[in-house]
Formats: structure tokens, C-alpha cells, sequence
């Protein structure tokens, strides 16, 4: 389940005009990241309507806790940067871990101290479903929630509404 992965070369005899050109190209990247909360965005990937699921980057800067939720559906996910675990279990998932959600099972994520940034691919089958700590429903997220999230965000950072219809299916 772990795989290692090379980091992009930079050639340190680049010019000016190219390091401009890979500066603005960071800068137009973080515009893709859609802010759930101050320190969690995601970037949608897929956004299948037709079938009820989505993937997407999930990014927490910082350490901190995520609400406890469940699914409904499989969740699968792939950890490509920093690492987190579930306050109910032992595991930890770190960079070029794969991760299986069964359907079903209330988990919290947490990012532990001493991470400043994870990201995490997640394929989510049907809703996200957040708990309070009985296990009741308290609000949900959705392919067509994200849908939703990304249109306003797209047209607020000026790359219109429209931008989030490369990820629709």
C-alpha cells in the first residue's frame, strides 16, 4: 500500500521570467482550493452527478480535529501529503498510505501536532454525514453540496461559475 514518490526538480540556473511563471502558476493552483473552514479546503477532481459520488484533494493546514462523521457508501482514500489517523482507532495514515472507510463506521478524523498541512485524495461514494457523539445526524455534504461550494467559490476568485463544469460528470 505505500509507494514513493520523486518532488518536481528545481533547477536553480532557471531564469527570472520562468520563476515569475512558476509563482503565478502556484498562485492560480490555490485558486482550485475550495475553503470549507479556515484550515480545510478541498479541490474538486470528479464530481459525478450521475452517479453520486465525488473525489477531491482534501487539505487541513495545521493540526486540528474534523468533525466525526460517517458514509452511507465506501470511502477510499490516498494519502499524498503529511498524515492523520481516527480518534477510534490506533492506525496512523501517512504520505503513500491507502485508506478504506467501510460503509457505516462514525470516525473523527485528526491531523496530530506537528503537521502543517495534509492532503489527502478521498473517492466519497454518496454523503458525508456528520454525528453528534450518539450518533445522530447533525448535517450532511454531498456531490451536489460540493457542486454548489466550488460554483460560488470559482465565481468569487473570478474564474466564473462556470469552471467547476471541467469536474462535472
Amino acid at each position: 500500500h505505500i509507494f514513493s514518490h520523486t518532488l518536481p526538480h528545481h533547477d536553480s540556473s532557471s531564469s527570472e521570467e520562468e520563476e515569475q511563471q512558476q509563482e503565478s502558476t502556484l498562485v492560480n493552483e490555490e485558486l482550485l482550493w475550495v475553503p470549507q473552514t479556515e484550515s480545510v479546503s478541498f479541490r474538486p477532481l470528479c464530481l459525478c452527478v450521475s452517479s453520486g459520488y465525488y473525489v477531491n484533494l482534501l487539505r487541513v493546514k495545521g493540526s486540528g480535529l474534523l468533525s466525526r462523521h460517517r458514509h452511507p457508501g465506501p470511502v477510499h482514500g490516498h494519502v499524498l501529503k503529511g498524515r492523520w489517523k481516527y480518534l477510534e482507532h490506533s492506525w496512523e495514515a501517512s504520505e503513500g498510505s491507502y485508506v478504506f472507510e467501510p460503509p457505516g463506521e462514525i470516525h473523527t478524523l485528526v491531523v496530530p501536532e506537528g503537521v502543517d498541512e495534509m492532503i489527502t485524495l478521498f473517492h466519497v461514494t454518496g454523503s458525508l454525514l456528520y454525528c453528534d457523539p450518539d450518533g445522530n445526524v447533525t448535517g450532511a455534504e454531498d456531490v451536489f453540496t460540493k457542486l454548489e461550494l466550488a460554483k460560488k467559490h470559482y465565481a468569487k476568485v473570478g474564474l466564473g461559475e462556470d469552471f467547476v463544469q471541467q469536474f462535472v460528470r
